[in-house]
């Protein structure tokens, strides 16, 4: 009923940027909490930015100074840009959402992700 749906992927030279959008769409009601995780193959998955209904944020060290998230309530879609990309960031990115659908069900969505590679 609930589906997150991420677009801006792709690759990206060391340095560059990139401007990650996840929307979510369906039976919601409310969401209070979004977030942007990674994993890369082998690796573990880590929590790379979140932020509140209210705005409030937070970002993991290795992103910190260089990423900014962003939303938009009223599309109920969450950003992330990324700047000074580095190769370590070579990562499936995916969106969170946390709040309450209808019916009273707790949501807890992730989207299908999207590939973000930094080369040169």
């Amino acid at each position: 009923q609930v589906q997150l749906v991420e677009s801006g992927g792709g690759l990206v030279q060391p340095g560059g940027s990139l401007r990650l959008s996840c929307a979510a769409s369906g039976d919601i009601l409310s969401i209070n909490d979004m977030g942007w995780y990674r994993q890369a193959p082998g690796k573990e998955r880590e929590m790379v930015a979140g932020i509140t209904s209210r705005g409030n944020t937070n970002y993991a060290d290795s992103v910190k100074g260089r990423f900014t998230i962003s939303r938009d309530n009223a599309k109920n879609t969450v950003y992330l840009q990324m700047n000074s990309l580095k190769p370590e960031d070579t990562a499936a990115y995916y969106c969170n959402a946390k709040g309450w659908a209808t019916w009273g069900t707790a949501l807890n969505a992730w989207g299908r992700g999207t590939l973000v590679t930094v080369s040169s």
